[in-house]
């Protein structure tokens, strides 16, 4: 195991929601364009705390994914950079809780806080382990000409390549086209 339990679902999070957008998703549109959207993608993790299912939070979830997306393929130092950025502007301060059937972790902004910092704080705290342990370069961009899918690589060699099997399959099947090609 690379991380701790929490930094692994803080960032399998963050995959889910950056590959909501356009160019990551499977349907090739914004998987994130209505509330009910959204509540559909927090189904999935365990958010605790104020939820407004309404259209400003959208919007804010929104921004979180974009910026998001631009952090995770930042090198190590400008990484730490965003990470601070986005703890500073939220006043965060760590503390230990432990809550709905999870062991204890760390959070950094208080459940009243608006959904967006939340997760805006929860992935950087994630991305400080990931920092920490020089491990940016687990933090990947599908290797397919054609996505733009984020992943984590929790392999034990590091040589994940592609957000998906799919994007594998279709990467493969095209080479394997190309050199029975007659040439």
């Amino acid at each position: 195991m690379l991380f701790a339990p929490d930094t692994e679902e803080s960032l399998e999070f963050v995959v889910a929601l950056v590959n909501t957008a356009p160019a990551a998703s499977r349907s090739g549109t914004d998987e994130l364009s209505t509330v009910d959207d959204l509540g559909t993608l927090l189904s999935g993790y365990t958010y605790s705390g104020r939820i407004d299912h309404d259209h400003a939070e959208l919007e804010a979830v929104r921004d979180a994914r974009t910026l998001l997306q631009k952090v995770w393929t930042l090198n190590r130092d400008d990484a730490v950079e965003a990470v601070n950025r986005m703890l500073r502007e939220a006043r965060a301060l760590p503390y230990l809780t432990r809550h709905d059937g999870s062991d204890w972790h760390i959070h950094a902004t208080e459940p009243t806080a608006p959904l967006a910092e939340r997760i805006r704080v929860e992935a950087a705290l994630a991305l400080i382990d990931v920092i920490r342990t020089n491990e940016t370069s687990r933090l990947r961009v599908c290797d397919a000409d054609d996505c733009e899918g984020i992943f984590t690589d929790l392999s034990r060699n590091g040589s994940k390549r592609f957000c998906s099997v799919r994007c594998g399959n279709r990467v493969n099947m095209i080479a394997y086209r190309a050199r029975k090609a007659p040439s």
